[in-house]
Formats: C-alpha cells, sequence, structure tokens
C-alpha cells in the first residue's frame, strides 16, 4: 500500500503490529513509544522528510488516551505533576518544532542528533537501574531512587495515589505509604527544556521526561508513567497543530503528518498502551527497562555508525 504524503509503500497490517509491540512494553514505564517508532520510520520504512516528527506525535495522539484512562481508573493519575509536566513542555515542544523545520531538515545530521537523544535516555535508564540494585543489595525494597517501596507496588492492584500538596512551589502526594515531596518549579524548568528536545525528535518529551523524574526526583515509575503519558499527549496535540500550520511556509518539504500512516500506527499503540497500563503492576520494573536499554542501545549505535559512514 502506498502512502503518498510520506512516499513510502508499505502492507498496512504492520504499522499498528509495530505500534502494538512497543507501547505495550514502553507504556509500562510511561512512554509511548514513539522515541522507538521513529528510528523504524526512519531506517526500516525510509521515511526521512521532516514530516516523520509531526507523523509521530499524531501517533501519540491516537495511541496515548487508552493508557491514560487505565491510569486514570486504577487512582494512579498524579494530577498537579500532570499539569506541571503539560505546562513546562508545550512552549518547548513548539520551539524544538521550529528548530526541526528550519534547522535540521538533513536527515543525516537528524540521525545523529536521534542518536544522542536515545543514548542519553539509555544511560539514564542503567544509572537507575544500578541505582535499584545497590538499594536491593543493601537490604531496601525497591530502589526506586528513594529507596521507596516500588517492588511492592507491582502486583497490588488496590495501590492509588493521594495528592496532600499542590501549587508551583512544592508537590507532594502519598503512596504504598510513602511520601513524595518535589519542587513544581524545577519539573516545570526540566520539561520546557525537554519539551524543545521532544518537538525536534517528534515524541513529546515524554520518553526523556519520565527516566528524569524517576532519577533526579525519587518518584516512583508506578505514579509517574500516567503523568508522563498525558504530557506527551497534550504536547503532541500542539506539535501536530503546529507542524500542520508550518506546512504552507515550507511547500519545498514534506512538514504535515502522514496522517494515514499516524491512525495506523496509533490504532496498534492504543491497544498496546491500554493492555501496557493494565499488566504494568504485575511486571517488574526492571525488566522492562533492561529490555529498553538494549534496544536503545542498538539503534544509538546504528545511527552513529550510519552519521560517520
Amino acid at each position: 500500500m502506498l502512502f503518498p504524503i510520506s512516499g513510502i509503500t508499505v502492507d498496512p497490517w504492520i504499522p499498528p503490529l509495530v505500534a502494538f509491540v512497543l507501547s505495550f512494553f514502553t507504556s509500562m514505564g510511561g512512554i509511548s513509544g514513539a522515541f522507538l517508532l521513529l528510528p523504524f520510520q526512519m531506517s526500516v520504512l525510509g521515511y526521512i522528510h521532516p514530516s516523520v516528527s509531526s507523523t509521530n506525535q499524531l501517533y501519540n495522539i491516537v495511541a496515548i488516551p487508552s493508557g491514560v484512562y487505565r491510569y486514570c481508573k486504577e487512582g494512579r493519575m498524579v494530577w498537579p505533576l500532570t499539569w506541571a509536566v503539560v505546562l513546562g513542555t508545550l512552549p518547548g515542544v513548539l520551539i524544538g518544532a521550529f528548530v526541526r523545520v528550519t534547522g535540521l531538515r538533513d536527515p543525516r545530521n537528524f540521525k545523529l542528533f536521534a542518536a544522542a537523544v536515545i543514548l542519553y535516555i539509555a544511560v539514564k535508564m542503567i544509572k537507575d537501574l544500578y541505582k535499584q540494585r545497590a538499594a536491593a543489595k543493601s537490604g531496601q525494597q525497591g530502589g526506586d531512587g528513594k529507596g521507596g517501596p516500588l517492588a511492592a507496588s507491582f502486583g497490588n492492584p488496590a495501590a492509588t495515589v493521594t495528592v496532600i500538596r499542590r501549587g508551583s512551589r512544592r508537590i507532594a502526594y502519598t503512596f504504598q505509604g510513602e511520601t513524595y515531596d518535589v519542587s513544581g518549579a524545577s519539573i516545570f524548568i526540566l520539561c520546557f527544556v525537554v519539551g524543545i528536545i521532544g518537538g525536534i525528535y517528534g515524541i513529546g518529551g515524554g520518553a526523556i521526561i519520565a527516566p528524569f523524574l524517576v532519577t533526579f526526583f525519587g518518584l516512583p515509575v508506578y505514579t509517574v508513567a500516567g503523568a508522563a503519558l498525558m504530557g506527551t499527549f497534550v504536547t503532541s496535540v500542539a506539535g501536530v497543530a503546529f507542524y500542520t500550520a508550518l506546512a504552507p511556509f515550507f511547500p519545498q518539504v514534506s512538514v504535515a503528518p502522514d496522517w494515514l500512516l499516524g491512525v495506523l500506527f496509533g490504532l496498534g499503540g492504543m491497544a498496546g498502551m491500554y493492555l501496557g497500563a493494565r499488566c504494568q503492576k504485575f511486571v517488574p520494573a526492571r525488566v522492562i527497562k533492561w529490555m529498553l536499554v538494549a534496544i536503545m542501545l542498538g539503534t544509538a549505535l546504528k545511527y552513529i555508525v550510519e552519521f560517520f559512514r
């Protein structure tokens, strides 16, 4: 089947299948899977136009609501954290989209940038995993960056979040008997920077925000996942709208999303995210993270080799 906007030919069942598999695992960590879907589009499908970023964000719009719904239903959405992520990421995504169209059109340079982003995420996950391992050896449960009972939360369907403080200065909530208190301003600044990167890469920023919230702010991934996905959804809506608005000003390049391809990816992601959010509490976080690290390292190294070749 030919997709005229992207210029690629692929069987229509392949995009939703690939998106389903990726999103099932990544959604457990609060990541939509877009950061892995983009290399698939570029390297396997040969979709290298700037519109691949907006198509990636279209995938987020279609796929994410099912995962967010599941986290809301199970009482694991930290809404003050979610809005801090959204308000910080949104302006950054718009800036990133403009940079992608005006300064990163060369697919060779874009691949190197993508490799740097993916490597950064992988390194953060590896550090977090070794921190968990050290905490386990010292007799702590979980090692979620704060010594919280992350391992105990998996497999406990009754685990819910209770917000005790919300505001621009501090955000605090309890989960599994632990209290987590973070700076709202710090999260806003982090998300603004991440939003710029996410806007360029076409991932909405969630793939970087989630590891940051776990590693630097000591928040359990069990409660971060829903907020990160919701933030990615809102910023992806803005990203697609911005790319579409920019398209008439750059008629010589493909900027607007490939709607049909993005929806096919999104339908697979919708099913994968719902099941991933439902199964999250039954799967140890370290298993999911090590799998993601392996995939990210392989993809990043491939892009680096292709750049220097």
